[in-house]
């Protein structure tokens, strides 16, 4: 498990994954774009945020374990 919470994996897999597809523009900004304008209600782009935001919330997790590790 603590292989796939290394930066070495954490990090591609956000650029690849989190922002994927890269033109014309990521889904990530796409369905945050409708999550804050309310228009995010079909079942399939709700599954694609969480799709899409899953590498990101990985990456936080892991550099808060770091900060509160660092921290003791």
């Amino acid at each position: 498990m603590n292989n796939l919470l290394d930066y070495k994996f954490l990090i591609p897999l956000v650029l690849l994954l989190g922002f994927a597809p890269f033109i014309p523009e990521p889904h990530i900004v796409e369905k945050i774009r409708m999550l804050m304008t309310g228009t995010l209600e079909r079942p399939v782009d709700i599954f694609d945020l969480v799709w899409h935001a899953w590498p990101f919330a990985l990456l936080v997790y892991r550099i808060g374990k770091d900060i509160r590790t660092t921290a003791r």
